[in-house]
């Protein structure tokens, strides 16, 4: 069986994930084992200083009926490729900075801090706290701009978030989805940045029946649109599972119905916390990518944190042994139509199985990073 981004959301910070948070949030997290799945599990995120109560971002409202896509005037594309000198931000709050900290002389140390700790991932917004969520996001997005590097945001607060599984959660439903949404674009300021848009939100949409799949894709197309809106500089990617999963064809298909064809589009993300190679998923995203259509220009972001060996044979998502990490995290691939290469997943967080769910490991990062 495949395996989804299984185990998102753990205790706050998984693997290759950073959950930024703020009042009330306590970034303790689990997803668990879907059949279907691959493994998923956001770090612990830094914690941003919360602020007053933001106001919803007035650039998108809501749509009278959740399968219109709108008609917000398309951003410049022009922003989006003048990336060639960018570099990616690394958050200062993460366990493995902690764990670093705490354990000075640990033999496993040099290794650790070398090969992980130094280097970017993205930061996990996982908690449906409206009140907080634009401080929490303009904390890292300006603190990213200050030093001119590129945080990677992940969005992860969409309704029946892993179809009910170990990393429920989010919205209690999509119209407070959309005010949220709203809230997360007023942080986004105007510096470069990069969206991963609800891991497993559109591969994983077959749990839900045909009407709730069309509201949940309506209101991620509208997400798009809003964050899109809010910052044209912000770049946008749309789930595409893995080339473990769907078809290209078929993931092609839902994604276009979710607005990832559209001009508040980037293009997809794929593999997020999983293992398949990067090899395997750049042609798999192509093939997606010539499927799907759209404006020139759409590309691919690669979740390279942990697929350094490749997929176990048996797909064993939940920390499988044998496991090393990937490419280092980079806007400049030299790929055609792969945009990046990203640590959406902090190597060293546990899946559950060699730790308590989104827990860091010190053996486990020991084991991923060894040569």
């Amino acid at each position: 069986m495949v395996a989804v981004a299984a185990a998102v959301v753990a205790l706050g910070t998984a693997a290759g994930t950073m959950t930024a948070l703020g009042a009330g949030d306590d970034g303790r997290e689990q997803r668990g084992a879907r059949p279907r799945a691959s493994s998923t599990t956001p770090s612990a995120s830094p914690s941003s200083s919360p602020s007053p109560s933001p106001s919803p971002s007035p650039s998108v409202s809501p749509s009278p009926t959740r399968a219109a896509v709108g008609a917000t005037p398309a951003p410049s594309r022009t922003v989006r490729k003048t990336r060639a000198v960018s570099r990616l931000y690394r958050h200062p709050d993460s366990q493995v900075l902690d764990w670093l900290r705490d354990h000075p002389a640990d033999p496993r140390r040099a290794v650790i801090e070398s090969r992980i700790a130094g280097r970017p991932a993205a930061v996990w917004f996982t908690e449906y706290t409206p009140d907080t969520i634009t401080a929490r996001v303009r904390t890292v997005t300006s603190t990213a701009a200050a030093q001119r590097r590129v945080p990677v945001l992940v969005v992860y607060a969409i309704p029946d978030r892993d179809c009910g599984g170990a990393s429920e959660g989010g919205a209690p439903d999509l119209d407070s989805y959309d005010g949220w949404i709203d809230r997360f674009a007023a942080g986004l300021g105007s510096g470069e940045a990069v969206i991963v848009l609800e891991p497993d939100s559109i591969a994983q949409s077959d749990c839900l029946d045909e009407g709730a799949r069309a509201d949940r894709f309506a209101a991620l197309a509208r997400a798009g649109r809003v964050l899109k809106s809010a910052n044209p500089k912000a770049r946008v990617y749309y789930d595409a599972g893995h080339s473990g999963w769907n078809s290209p064809a078929r993931q092609a298909d839902l994604l276009r119905e979710a607005g990832a064809a559209s001009a508040f589009s980037d293009g997809v993300f794929s593999n997020v916390s999983n293992f398949h190679t990067t090899a395997d998923e750049t042609a798999y995203d192509r093939r997606v990518l010539d499927a799907l259509g759209g404006p020139a220009g759409l590309g691919a972001v690669i979740d390279t944190s942990r697929n350094g060996s490749g997929a176990p044979a048996d797909e064993e998502w939940c920390d499988p042994d044998g496991r090393r990490i990937g490419r280092t995290p980079t806007l400049d691939t030299g790929e055609a139509r792969i945009d990046g290469y990203l640590w959406v997943k902090l190597p060293g967080e546990s899946d559950g199985c060699k730790g308590a769910a989104g827990e860091f490991s010190p053996s486990y990062a020991y084991e991923l990073a060894s040569p």
